[in-house]
């Protein structure tokens, strides 16, 4: 019956790759790793740059158009190495949205178990459907976004709660597949890890980010100076990808004083958090990880919308406070905030919208999920870190 499942999903998949073009995110690592793999090119080259532009505009990419090139580290795409070897496009992307269905499906289920929360059936089958369908998840799939980083993330997460810390190294490690969105939270998990004298953690995941460089390197010896360059270019022709760029954007006077502004506070914020966590129990560990997770998208570093598949873990850490304190009511209003956000950010999305080449998000979508996670998580913070209840069930 699962197989069945499968395979029908994956023919739906398939309809849908073929009717509507798209899956860039996706198709920029299809396309550098068969180039590597068949042909020996390097995938950070203007080679695949212009092959990959071909098949998105049909053409090179004009001044000031997005160009698409390979800006991951080499060793991530040993992730798309499985999905490089099918010839056809169209499959390729079929069969990779069908991974990330499944993996948006483990990462629910993974959060479920770091909160200990046991839903009842009816918010369980809400959930998993919302995991599937709400506009964040819904902008990965039809990108084919890497939310693999989302599952590496609270799985490293649980493998650090049941002190399986080799574990945690390991996938902390991969899970700089994306760097830029993982940098602040590795950061605190290593501060956290020292306060609490937990070496292994350390030493497993720098030894193994040693591996997954020097093994790059192996295939190809310059791969991290190709790689940095793309990194300096890439702010150059991508959309809004930072409250910087965005205030800059909307309020060009001002701006750039009020990302700054901004940012400050939440940096100070963050370091305050992180300061009162080190040495504190695994649930004050799982709070000040999700709001690090939070406040990384708004403190100036890269990042996009179609990463906030990374906020599932506050979200549920939330959720599962609600349902905890308000047993009566709780079960209408994680309900009635999954139906908030699920509607909410896609008639956003739908309104602001713009059309050229594909459909455009407005920069507008950087804001209300983690402005509503942000409050909610300090609206949960005694409950999480003060309750002894609370902390032992998430211990």
């Amino acid at each position: 019956m699962l197989l069945l499942i499968l395979v029908g999903v994956t023919w739906v998949n398939y309809k849908y790759s073929s009717e509507n073009p798209g899956g860039t995110d996706f198709l920029v690592h299809w396309e550098g790793s068969r180039a590597f793999i068949f042909e020996g090119i390097s995938p950070y080259s203007d080679v695949v740059a212009l092959r990959i532009q071909n098949a998105i505009y049909g053409r090179p990419a004009k001044k000031g158009e997005h160009e698409f090139r390979v800006a991951y580290p080499f060793y991530s795409e040993a992730m798309f190495l499985p999905f490089a070897l099918i010839s056809d496009y169209t499959w390729a992307r079929a069969i990779w949205m069908t991974f990330l269905e499944i993996v948006l499906l483990v990462i629910t289920i993974v959060c479920l178990q770091l909160t200990n929360w046991k839903p009842s059936l009816k918010i369980l089958v809400s959930l998993f459907l919302f995991s599937l369908l709400w506009y964040h998840a819904m902008r990965s799939l039809i990108n084919g976004n890497a939310v693999v980083v989302a599952l590496l993330i609270v799985t490293s997460l649980l493998a650090i709660r049941d002190k399986h810390d080799e574990v945690a190294g390991i996938l902390l490690a991969c899970s700089t597949i994306k760097p830029h969105v993982v940098v602040l939270f590795i950061l605190f998990v290593l501060l956290w890890a020292v306060s609490k004298r937990r070496w292994k953690i350390i030493i497993w995941t720098v030894g193994f980010e040693l591996v997954l460089v020097g093994g790059g390197m192996l295939f190809l010896p310059n791969w991290v100076l190709q790689n940095i360059w793309e990194i300096l270019r890439y702010r150059s022709y991508n959309p809004p990808g930072t409250i910087f760029d965005v205030f800059r954007e909307w309020f060009p006077g001002i701006g750039f004083q009020l990302a700054v502004l901004l940012s400050g506070i939440l940096a100070v914020i963050l370091i305050y958090e992180w300061i009162q966590a080190l040495g504190k129990n695994d649930a004050w560990f799982l709070w000040t990880a999700s709001l690090t997770l939070v406040i990384s998208q708004w403190i100036g570093i890269q990042t996009d919308p179609g990463n906030f598949i990374i906020l599932v873990l506050p979200l549920i850490l939330v959720l599962t406070v609600v349902n905890e304190r308000w047993s009566r009511i709780g079960e209408f209003v994680v309900l009635g905030v999954l139906l908030c956000l699920f509607l909410g950010l896609w008639g956003l999305f739908l309104k602001t919208v713009s059309y050229g080449v594909q459909p455009q998000q407005s920069p507008i979508m950087f804001f209300p999920l983690p402005l509503f996670l942000l409050l909610g998580l300090y609206w949960v913070r005694w409950w999480v870190t003060r309750r002894a209840h609370f902390s032992t069930t998430l211990i």
